[in-house]
């Protein structure tokens, strides 16, 4: 299950209000008119990742689409809102969608608590061995403390913000990568600011 987007929950409420409304579901081209998308295939593309959440359906009839809402009360406790990790702007991933709301499968929580946890948009590689990549969501508990050898988001010399595992060595800590194509990173302790432990991840629907 993906996350829900602000535009995909924007969606959702539209339909769900429509069908109250009118007593009859939305065309693709009346959503597509009413939020001033281009094309009937965008509309598709956030009907397809509400599908995939189990919060709509999709059936054919007459050669159309039929949506088919599920009851909030089906899906109500299902998920829960996760906020973004607050970064300066200097310091955010570039294509960072951090003013949308993020909606997370409360399954994926586990033990963890929604308000103990902030989401950080991945910004390369360098844990491509621990199958985390650029682009994915990293579910972060925040703390300020770490073991060695968790995987740490860490503020470095105040201008770099660094997702790897963390190694104490004497007055230093060590930054270490999954991945060969990127270095360690050794810096005095009080150059790091530790802002919390990766507890999972969300890849984004492409």
């Amino acid at each position: 299950m993906q996350p829900r987007t602000k535009r995909q929950k924007e969606i959702l409420e539209y339909i769900s209000g429509f069908i109250e409304e009118r007593g009859y579901k939305p065309s693709y081209q009346q959503i597509a008119k009413h939020f001033r998308l281009a094309s009937k295939a965008a509309v598709a593309k956030h009907i397809t990742a509400l599908e995939k959440q189990g919060l709509i359906s999709r059936r054919r009839e007459n050669g159309s689409f039929s949506l088919e809402l599920f009851p909030k009360e089906a899906f109500s406790d299902l998920v829960c809102e996760i906020e973004w990790l607050e970064l300066p702007a200097t310091l955010r991933f570039l294509d960072d969608f951090s003013d949308e709301t993020l909606l997370v499968p409360t399954f994926l929580l586990g033990y963890n608590k929604p308000e103990k946890l902030c989401a950080f948009r991945v910004p390369n590689d360098a844990m491509l061995d621990e199958h985390i990549c650029e682009g994915d969501i990293a579910l972060i508990e925040k703390r300020e403390f770490a073991r060695d050898g968790d995987i740490v988001l860490s503020i470095v010399n105040s201008d770099r913000v660094i997702l790897k595992r963390l190694y104490r060595d004497g007055a230093n800590v060590e930054l270490r990568p999954s991945n060969e194509k990127y270095e360690t990173i050794k810096v005095p302790a009080d150059k790091i600011v530790i802002k919390g432990i990766y507890r999972g991840l969300i890849r984004p629907l492409l």
